[in-house]
């Protein structure tokens, strides 16, 4: 049985070491049957954009191997195949690692990129074709410093011209025009952004993508890719020649994430039909173009733990490769339509949205306008309809997505509640002196400070669990209580046991989430559930010698509390 290319971008190493492959070689005979000069490809992170660029790689660079491509789409298209397979020097690098806290190390790490891809043509000093001056161009690309010291030593204008006169090279030394491909171009500027060093960086990308990319004779074409088109920082100023496929074009649809085909196929591979509706509740839902998409790394993943463990529960996969800032500045920033339009999203509704795909790394934070666009071209949001030019109905894509949102948004409401530490005492201290009506006054004010859960589509322990996060994060505010989230006890797990050592109290509270209403019969049903699993008998095992019980009702931005009889 093949294994599961977790992590691996490497099209040869998929190829030969046994590892499953979902085929979009179909891109290489759409690219060749309709290519512009230069081509760039703007997806979110994990949709296989790197794969895709290493597939590129090896189908052009000259001694490809043939056999990497048998069976597959491209492999069908003779005549493109004789055409241009092997034919080509290609020069590949990836800017995603280009980052650095100042200026001189983002400047130091593009010259190891380019340095390094250098390398792999250094017959071109020993070259019968190049003249002694242009092997000295060569030389300076490739110069390191001394013993134990890998800094490749570029001063900034041979930095700059580095990939045309590395391409000029190639062309004078196999007659032929080098094919450029640029992975994750964009990811140096927004490490500037972050470190506050943009405009220098800004001003190199440009001089770089500026000479290899306008009128330079030893190029047939270049591909680039990444997250954001970078217009208006005049990266590609003058260069008639660009075409952009971003997510909104028809052109290239499939060929970024997994179709719904491609997944079932890998399901049946793997015996796991039955995981068929969780896999699209889950990681479905991402409109490219005309074409719905999986995200391959979600997927991916999911499929390999499945494999080892059946019911294994999907995870949010996705997150841990990219991070989370863009939602905390969204929060941060959010105004009261803002948030309104976000409750919308998390309860399974459209909003409708402007959308700029040409924003600079500058401004992307300016504000909630520039922030929705962010959104949707980094994959939080997805398109359900185009209203007018460049209006779209934005939803959240999956249940994933909608997890990271929620777990976001409750990280958030906690951070900005405990900047009130005397209101946040009040509250905790409302538990252990038996006051329930001050508990549901300050828990009901606090839920109005975030959003509601009560999309119809959401399971009822998914929304108990949220706004169970709200209680717990509140709660954990005391650091000299014990508390314990969904702990078993008695006959069944309570929501939340706290232990108060200094007087030897316990409490227990059962949250429920009412569908109506009627929170009186809700808590009433909480108490009950208290009373009939036990849920008391680990805080007694524990010594606690006195015991309250709370029953906690919410519904929206409302909540109920009841407290048991001593």
């Amino acid at each position: 049985m093949l294994k599961l290319p977790i992590g691996i971008e490497d099209f040869e190493e998929i190829r030969t070491e046994g590892f499953y492959y979902v085929d979009k070689t179909g891109l290489i005979t759409e690219l060749l049957n309709n290519w512009s000069k230069v081509n760039l490809f703007t997806r979110p992170r994990r949709f296989g954009k790197s794969l895709n660029m290493n597939t590129l790689k090896y189908f052009f660079s000259y001694g490809c191997d043939p056999k990497l491509f048998d069976g597959l789409a491209i492999s069908e298209e003779t005549e493109l195949c004789e055409k241009y397979m092997g034919k080509f020097p290609v020069i590949s690098i990836t800017l995603k690692n280009v980052e650095a806290r100042d200026y001189k190390g983002a400047f130091a790490n593009l010259c190891t990129v380019i340095g390094r891809e250098a390398l792999r043509f250094r017959f071109l000093l020993e070259s019968e074709r190049l003249s002694e001056e242009e092997k000295q161009q060569y030389a300076r690309l490739i110069t390191v410093g001394e013993a134990g010291q890998q800094m490749f030593l570029m001063t900034e204008d041979v930095l700059t011209s580095s990939l045309q006169t590395l391409s000029s090279l190639l062309y004078r030394h196999f007659g032929q025009k080098a094919i450029l491909l640029i992975d994750e171009y964009d990811v140096p500027l927004d490490k500037a952004r972050q470190h506050g060093y943009y405009d220098e960086m800004v001003d190199l990308i440009r001089a770089l993508l500026g000479q290899v990319l306008k009128t330079n004779e030893s190029l047939y074409f270049a591909v680039l890719t990444g997250c954001l088109r970078i217009a208006k920082e005049s990266i590609f100023t003058g260069l008639n020649n660009l075409r952009v496929m971003s997510i909104t074009n028809l052109q290239f649809d499939e060929h970024f994430g997994f179709s719904d085909d491609e997944v079932k196929a890998m399901l049946l591979y793997y015996g796991l039909e039955c995981k068929y509706e969780r896999m699209k509740e889950w990681y479905d839902g991402y409109r490219f173009g005309d074409s719905d998409v999986y995200c391959p790394w979600d997927v991916i993943n999911y499929v390999n733990q499945l494999r080892f463990d059946v019911n294994a529960r999907p995870r949010a996969f996705w997150i841990n490769s990219s991070g989370n800032s863009i939602i905390r500045t969204f929060l941060q920033k959010a105004d009261h339509q803002t948030m309104d339009d976000l409750e919308q999203l998390v309860n399974g509704l459209p909003v409708i949205k402007k959308i700029s795909e040409e924003l600079t790394y500058r401004e992307l934070y300016d504000s909630t306008d520039h922030l929705w666009s962010v959104l949707f071209t980094t994959g939080y949001l997805t398109k359900r309809k185009e209203i007018d030019l460049d209006t779209y109905e934005l939803v959240i894509p999956n249940q994933e997505i909608r997890v990271i949102f929620t777990e976001q948004i409750l990280s958030w409401f906690q951070e900005k509640v405990r900047k009130d530490a005397i209101t946040l005492d009040a509250f905790c201290e409302a538990f252990p002196a038996g006051d329930p009506v001050k508990i549901e006054c300050m828990f009901c004010s606090y839920l109005k400070q975030t959003i509601s859960i009560h999309d119809t589509a959401v399971r009822k322990e998914k929304k108990e669990n949220f706004y169970h996060g709200i209680l717990l994060g509140l709660l954990s505010h005391r650091e000299d209580w014990i508390l314990r989230s969904s702990a078993e006890s008695g006959s069944g797990y309570s929501d939340i046991l706290v232990k108060i050592k200094d007087i030897s109290m316990g409490i227990v509270i059962e949250l429920k989430y009412s569908e109506s209403r009627n929170l009186e019969t809700a808590c009433r049903h909480a108490l009950e559930q208290i009373e009939e699993k036990n849920y008391a008998d680990r805080l007694i095992d524990d010594g606690m010698t006195t015991i309250l019980k709370y029953g906690i009702a919410c519904r929206r931005n409302t909540c109920m509390v009841q407290m048991a009889d001593m």
